[in-house]
């Protein structure tokens, strides 16, 4: 099988969407002949050859974070530059990855139903959608808290270089806690007050300079 991934990732190289699909990946090669490459929608200037890529695909994994319940702005303006090959015949297979930094599966299930719909307008069979929450952090955490992470993408790889399936049992078990029962929002919005319930996004505000204006409301 050969695979073609779109990483629509606006971090690109530096992505957590990155990190997951080199683990699907790695088990996705374990089956021999197994071929893929990675391109980058964050290369806007590239969006003919993306387009191209797409046309010329056997099969096609795109993943994305989820920005504030919706895919990010380059995910959506590659989709649009799919529009001329609705209703062609022999479009290839679509398999979506949707990793977000809410811990709750359920921010990412209007995007999935999206993306099924999508499949269903290019008239291509959708492969299903791997919804993981949780994922903001990743790149700073300690081998032994990613593990069990990594070897479900691994695994959800495998599986899928076998048999072009997901393993749908995997995928049920990745995408847990759907939601969290209503009695632990106070204890969240406690905890997020607490300096370490703010250290990485408070981290990330100073990174980008923007930690002074954290409280900015620039719309009221």
């Amino acid at each position: 099988m050969k695979l073609t991934i779109f990483n629509g990732s606006p971090r690109g190289k530096k992505s957590n969407s990155k990190i997951l699909i080199e683990q699907f990946v790695r088990g996705f090669t374990e089956s021999e002949g197994n071929t893929y490459q990675i391109l980058y929608l964050n290369r806007i200037n590239d969006a003919e050859n993306l387009a191209r890529a797409f046309e010329e695909a056997e099969c096609v994994l795109l993943a994305t974070p989820l920005y504030t319940d919706a895919m990010p702005g380059l995910v959506k303006a590659f989709i649009e530059t799919l529009e001329p090959y609705v209703g062609r015949t022999n479009n290839p297979p679509l398999g979506f990855i949707v990793q977000s930094g809410f811990p709750e599966a359920a921010h990412s299930r209007p995007l999935e139903r999206y993306f099924e719909k999508l499949a269903t307008r290019l008239d291509s069979p959708y492969l299903g959608t791997i919804v993981k929450g949780g994922v903001e952090g990743i790149q700073i955490q300690p081998e032994k808290m990613t593990r069990k992470l990594f070897d479900t993408f691994y695994r959800i790889g495998l599986h899928f270089g076998e048999t072009g399936a997901f393993d749908q049992d995997l995928i049920q078990s990745l995408a847990k806690p759907e939601r969290y029962p209503r009695w632990m929002g106070p204890i969240f919005k406690i905890f997020l007050k607490t300096k370490f319930g703010r250290f990485y996004w408070d981290s990330q505000l100073t990174k980008n300079g923007a930690y002074d204006d954290r409280f900015a409301r620039p719309f009221v």
